[in-house]
């Protein structure tokens, strides 16, 4: 008896930042950078260039997703209310923000524990390390790459032109 397919992209969902229901398929054929943020980080300024990415690329099918996460020192305390009015307010925020989740551990959401298996980070370490880590997403909704906290939004755009054209 042939087993489940293993689970793509696509197979997830997650609840927006307001608390509805966002399914990935719904971006089925975009490039997506998804990104664990926090509000009250060294890298916070990062959302900044994550935004001016979704304002320079959406039209052509970027979509740029923020997942916050109070796990690392407890940077993002806040509720997703707040956690909304502070990207918005302070960084002009307009990208999809979701609902926040923890992306280690056992509680991790299982979007999160899927990238961390498709891109381990350095060594085959499959946790993630710090806040703003990134992953790019091909328009067939595979990995094709993982960044690290420290890799700043404009860095990124030569691999996101490239995925944008395949």
């Amino acid at each position: 008896m042939p087993g489940k397919p293993a689970p793509s992209l696509y197979d997830f969902s997650a609840l927006s930042i307001s608390g509805e229901r966002a399914d990935l398929s719904t971006q089925r054929g975009k490039v997506m950078l998804i990104v664990n943020t926090a509000s009250a980080c060294g890298f916070t300024p990062q959302f900044a260039g994550l935004e001016q990415l979704w304002q320079d690329y959406r039209d052509r099918g970027l979509v740029v997703i923020g997942f916050p996460s109070n796990q690392f020192g407890r940077q993002d305390p806040g509720s997703n209310g707040e956690i909304a009015s502070f990207c918005a307010l302070n960084y002009g925020v307009d990208f999809p923000m979701m609902a926040k989740v923890d992306v280690n551990g056992d509680d991790a959401h299982p979007l999160w524990k899927w990238l961390t298996a498709q891109a381990p980070g350095l060594l085959g370490s499959q946790a993630i390390k710090w806040n703003f880590t990134k992953f790019l997403i091909g328009r067939d909704g595979k990995v094709l790459k993982r960044y690290a906290p420290t890799d700043k939004p404009e860095s990124l755009r030569k691999d996101i032109e490239a995925a944008l054209q395949a």
